[in-house]
């Protein structure tokens, strides 16, 4: 008897899997496709429209404000960011006391 019982739950564990695998991919084929036609011509306009401060041959070169990888420029001088540094591992030393 038990045999039997071991073999309909096996048989209901298989179809549950089954019925979840089939559910899945029900769900991926709904999914909303897009051409490849489609998607290439999206990415040659994206590209063409916009500026990668990384070709400056093809874009012109840019703006010291337009480039994200120019160096920025600090106001002041290096000592006042050594004095909020030391300030500040001064207070994580006084916190571990």
């Amino acid at each position: 008897m038990s045999s039997r019982t071991n073999k309909a739950t096996m048989h209901e564990l298989k179809l549950r899997r089954l019925m979840e695998h089939n559910h899945r991919l029900r769900e991926e084929l709904a999914r909303p496709r897009v051409m490849v036609s489609v998607a290439s011509l999206n990415l040659i306009n994206h590209c063409r429209s916009t500026k990668d401060p990384l070709i400056p041959s093809l874009w012109g070169p840019l703006q010291k404000g337009e480039d994200p990888y120019a160096p920025v420029e600090q106001s002041g001088c290096c000592s006042c960011e050594l004095a909020v540094i030391n300030l500040q591992e001064d207070r994580i030393a006084d916190s571990t006391m």
